[in-house]
């Protein structure tokens, strides 16, 4: 089993730990976390959040400027991987190798949102594992029109910083046993 990964997403209504999953999503991965290393994601706000669906972000300021993406990756959605409750998937076109950047947060079980038979999904890549309130809030946020946008935040949701949790490593063979 591959080591886990996990990146710690601070935003300004909290943190929210995302657990990665390299072994059945390794393309989405790698792509995630080569603009988590880079910092692309700070800064930039949840530009989309619909209660009682999914918070969609990595794409804009919060003046809803577009921020330039890397090349489109190819879609993992058939890697077994549900969009339940807490799990993490790209956002994409409606071409289904067109995600980049942008990423969603589910609020709930959208099934419907799977690859089935001859229809593409998209692609599951991890899972909260802390923050479920911080989901919540960011999901019950008031929401309007600004521009060409729907379902935009009133007061920005921001992601100050996004970046990869360290392991702390096992110190089993120095620690003194006490009798």
């Amino acid at each position: 089993m591959a080591e886990t990964i996990d990146v710690r997403m601070s935003t300004n209504k909290g943190d929210m730990v995302i657990r990665l999953n390299p072994e059945r999503a390794p393309v989405t991965v790698k792509n995630f976390l080569s603009y988590v290393d880079k910092g692309y994601y700070n800064n930039l706000i949840f530009h989309r959040v619909i209660n009682g669906f999914m918070i969609q972000g990595g794409g804009f300021s919060a003046s809803l400027e577009k921020k330039s993406t890397s090349a489109a990756i190819k879609n993992e959605s058939t890697n077994g991987l549900s969009n339940r409750r807490g799990t993490i998937s790209m956002a994409r076109t409606s071409n289904p190798d067109s995600a980049t950047a942008q990423f969603f947060i589910n609020l709930k079980n959208n099934d419907f949102l799977n690859a089935s038979v001859g229809r593409p999904g998209y692609a599951v890549f991890g899972e909260l594992v802390e923050g479920m309130k911080v989901l919540d809030t960011i999901g019950a946020v008031k929401t309007g029109r600004k521009g060409s946008y729907s379902d935009v935040p009133v007061q920005p949701v921001i992601i100050l910083k996004a970046e990869r949790v360290l392991k702390e490593k096992k110190k089993a063979a120095t620690t003194k046993k006490v009798s």
